[in-house]
């Protein structure tokens, strides 16, 4: 293998400690590490294990067999450093014999890894990869202690079903599997940082709301500019790199990805998130496995968030969309004529951006219910996070709960998410909502707990009448960075 700059990984605490537990293990190990499109899989692979990678090959989105074994004998000649050309195969049980001889000799010396990336892409119809792989690692790879095999793959769900749930050959052989998540808004501003760029916690906030935690997203940020600029550099300029991302990013995770598309836009447009009779109605999509195995595929991969509403049974969960950037595109680049440099600057001026954060910043919160808790004191409480909403019935006044979380030591807080560009202020009629919707909320649900009032926001709350003696808690952006 060729060799490569190290460079800090970000985070990935537990993965690492994963990955180093295996290395030590004196055994063989079939890894499989899931993720997203851009989650940073590969690049956290090679540089782990920068000492010990014997072997790596990618498989290539939407190309036939042949080309696939073309590429993978490309990868064993850069291997075994030959200056020759390795002739194609016929079929991939014939490649992994290629495979076995060159590993052969080199699995005396410590542990070595292998790796198979785009796993789901190597996978060609009729090319009888998946076997193949399957024989490989029974008869000859699993035999060999000193060997690591990861395999990554963009597409969860095809992973899930294929590898990690397969009734055939590999059933019950992975070793260890690891699920990568973006990052927090605390690992985003550590990213930022290690690559020089120093932001305020409001400019990275909004960022994240735009971009999200993804790493290759967060890697094209210059040094030198403001969120607003960076905004506008990605998105609405020219040759703005995240402009068409959203074109290609569903259609190289999913076939027929214009169901999964539809399923994204039509949530982009329901900030209170819909249930899946909604969607299906919605969309006249059929009920069955094929549409299953759709919203299954969303989920997996992070674009989409399945909530269970306080109180209520499986019948009554809803579905958001809560990937920050297929939001923003959504609501702000699909369809937009006016682009160019500083069109994001207008826009962030209007109100419709003002609404707008305060929907990011609520996603953003239940993505970070950890550091909420101990920001709260309550790390230590089991607790189960929700969502609630009371649809208004025959003239009564309906309400809706950001969050709640409720505890075992029989307390539930009822967390109020607000985005304000300064102190947020609870004025006379703000007050008497939050006492509708707590009133509300004891009705409907007949709890006996005891409720903490209790606020989110960017940059604190103003204690003035209306807060004492109401509000009993509080959290600040600054906390969601902890």
């Amino acid at each position: 293998m060729c060799l490569r700059m190290s460079e800090t990984i970000i985070g990935r605490e537990e993965e690492k400690r994963i990955l180093g537990k295996l290395l030590s293990s004196g055994e063989a190990e079939l890894v499989a590490v899931l993720g997203r499109r851009r989650i940073g899989k590969t690049f956290l692979i090679l540089n782990y294990f920068q000492k010990e990678l014997l072997f790596e090959f990618a498989g290539v989105h939407d190309k036939s067999a042949a080309i696939q074994l073309a590429n993978f004998c490309s990868a064993l000649q850069m291997a075994m450093k030959l200056s020759m050309p390795i002739a194609p195969p016929n079929n991939w049980h014939d490649a992994f014999i290629l495979l076995s001889r060159f590993l052969e000799d080199n699995l005396n010396d410590g542990p070595k890894v292998i790796l198979f990336d785009e796993f789901p892409w190597i996978h060609t119809p009729k090319s009888g990869f998946l076997s193949a792989f399957a024989h490989w690692w029974n008869t000859w790879a699993s035999r060999k202690p000193s060997l690591k095999v990861i395999i990554c793959g963009s597409a969860a769900s095809w992973m899930i079903k294929n590898v990690l749930y397969d009734r055939g050959g590999l059933h019950n052989r992975v070793t260890q599997s690891i699920k990568l998540y973006p990052f927090n808004l605390k690992e985003t501003q550590q990213y930022l940082i290690s690559r020089g760029i120093v932001l305020d916690q409001i400019q990275v906030l909004k960022i994240y709301m735009a971009l999200g935690g993804i790493p290759h997203y967060l890697k094209k940020i210059e040094i030198g500019q403001s969120s607003n600029q960076i905004i506008d550099h990605l998105f609405f300029e020219k040759d703005g790199s995240l402009r068409m991302e959203f074109e290609v990013l569903y259609q190289s995770l999913f076939n027929k990805a214009s169901r999964h598309e539809a399923i994204v836009k039509e949530l982009a447009k329901k900030r209170i998130g819909m249930s899946r009779s909604e969607l299906i109605a919605k969309l006249n999509f059929k009920t069955g496995g094929t549409t299953s195995q759709i919203f299954d595929e969303l989920e997996q991969s992070g674009f989409i968030t399945y909530y269970l509403p306080f109180g209520k049974t499986n019948r009554d969960g809803i579905y958001k969309l809560t990937d920050e950037y297929s939001i923003f595109y959504l609501k702000f680049v699909r369809g937009r004529r006016a682009t160019g440099k500083k069109t994001w600057h207008k826009i962030a001026e209007g109100q419709s951006y003002i609404s707008w954060c305060g929907f990011a910043f609520e996603a953003i919160c239940q993505k970070h219910v950890p550091q909420i808790k101990q920001a709260l004191g309550i790390s230590g409480v089991y607790t189960e996070e929700s969502t609630w909403r009371y649809v208004a019935q025959n003239g009564e006044i309906g309400t809706q709960i950001d969050l709640l979380l409720d505890r075992n030591d029989h307390c539930i807080n009822v967390c109020e998410i607000k985005f304000s560009k300064n102190e947020f202020i609870i004025d006379k009629d703000y007050a008497g909502e939050i006492d509708r919707k707590i009133r509300i909320f004891k009705d409907q649900t007949g709890t006996k707990k005891t409720i903490f009032p209790t606020m989110i926001t960017t940059f604190g709350t103003k204690q003035n009448i209306n807060y004492t003696g109401r509000i009993t808690s509080e959290v600040v952006m600054e906390d969601l960075f902890k």
